[in-house]
């Protein structure tokens, strides 16, 4: 087995591939050109794609050239896969404004200087929006048989509710099969990548590509990733953790991964660090927490900076002692003449804190909000009291969220 496939089991990244035995083969002989598709759906991904990022990293690393594309084509049409209803359509300028800031985000996590492995990204609304409807069902309708769609997992979920799947929505895979082929025709790309449930859209664009060309094309799976709480990769009670800084910030990011399940924090070290695996067996059996901070550091580094990193440990760190005001804590600045005339709950709203009244009067009944280390246990506290003689305060909500309100 070549380097790249046996690092690609060992970090626990392996799911199916359609002829491993000569996709391991060639990339023995030769550097290939290996693809992951990504759709515009929102302004920004979110860490539930992060395993298909490291997967584009790890090509890099072996010398192999990644291709992003950027779904902007089938973004106006919806993946089915996974869903139990049609997607929102967005509007043009949507897609366009998404497609942008994700391209600049995954941009942070990929080498772009070396000219061998740089990255190489497409947008498939360039060939989609040009096609002539007759001459693709000719040429590409016919490799495909309505009986063999209706078994894919995508299609079958659907129907088998009684959900509405559309005709829109069911033309999406042999979209995605011909994107393998424009990629395989224009770049030479050889391999596609993509999670567990994108299995028969990949085999798809393997199978159109054999009967197109006769040329040889592979797929590679990855596993769906969940917490061993159970949770979703990627969400959390309090929404999305998101790879943009403007909608998560730094410091949130490291307080995910710090705050990762206990029986998760080995497996997320092999998949979401580039800590070789050898070095992660050694260190497996230390104390839970530093493990944790260490995940926490290294995640964040590769997003936002080794200083981002630093800077977010720190200020986790100044929040276990009692007599800190937070120097370091994120900042939440606001008009003097708007806060003076706040009550906690308020306050707590206009920060975009928390959506609900009710939760925030229910977290104070509960002990849960705190200023300047003080349990506030008063809904109508008014925050001109504490503004008499200090222009920023330390604002804590239950254990993990800490914030400095300054006026």
């Amino acid at each position: 087995m070549d380097k790249f496939l046996k690092e690609f089991k060992d970090r626990g990244y392996f799911y199916q591939c359609t002829n491993e035995n000569e996709l391991s083969k060639l990339i023995n002989k030769e550097k290939i050109k290996g693809y992951i598709g990504f759709d515009c759906t929102a302004e920004s991904l979110h860490v539930g794609s992060l395993l298909q990022i490291m997967c584009l990293r790890l090509l890099q690393k072996y010398g192999h050239r990644p291709i992003v594309l950027l779904g902007g084509g089938t973004t106006r049409i919806g993946d089915p896969s996974g869903k139990d209803k049609t997607r929102k359509i967005l509007t043009e300028k949507e897609i366009d404004k998404n497609t942008k800031n994700i391209e600049k985000i995954l941009k942070k996590f990929l080498n772009n200087n070396d000219p061998k492995t740089k990255p190489i990204f497409v947008n498939n609304y360039s060939w989609l929006k040009n096609l002539n409807y007759i001459s693709f069902l000719r040429e590409i309708g016919k490799h495909f048989t309505i009986n063999k769609m209706l078994t894919f997992e995508s299609v079958k979920t659907r129907l088998d509710r009684e959900q509405s799947l559309s005709y829109m929505e069911f033309n999406y895979m042999i979209l995605q099969a011909y994107d393998f082929l424009e990629l395989n025709k224009k770049e030479n790309c050889s391999l596609q990548i993509g999670g567990s449930d994108q299995w028969g859209n990949i085999v798809n664009g393997t199978e159109l590509i054999k009967r197109y060309s006769s040329k040889q094309a592979y797929g590679l799976t990855t596993p769906l990733i969940t917490l061993s709480s159970g949770a979703k990769m990627g969400k959390t009670e309090s929404g999305a953790i998101w790879l943009d800084e403007k909608l998560l910030s730094s410091y949130d990011y490291w307080q995910f991964w710090r705050n990762i399940d206990d029986r998760d924090v080995i497996k997320f070290l092999k998949m979401f660090t580039d800590l070789d695996t050898e070095e992660i067996d050694r260190i497996k059996n230390e104390d839970i927490n530093k493990l944790k901070i260490k995940l926490a550091n290294e995640t964040t580094t590769m997003l936002h900076g080794k200083n981002e990193a630093e800077k977010a440990e720190k200020i986790a760190k100044e929040l276990f002692s009692e007599n800190s005001t937070g120097s370091n804590l994120p900042s939440i600045k606001m008009k003097f003449n708007v806060i003076k005339n706040l009550n906690i709950v308020d306050l707590i709203i206009q920060c975009k804190l928390e959506n609900s009244k009710s939760e925030i009067r229910r977290l104070i009944k509960g002990n849960a909000i705190k200023i300047d280390n003080e349990i506030i246990n008063d809904d109508k506290f008014m925050i001109r009291s504490i503004l008499l003689n200090n222009s920023y305060f330390k604002l804590s909500i239950g254990k993990k969220r800490h914030f400095k309100i300054v006026s």
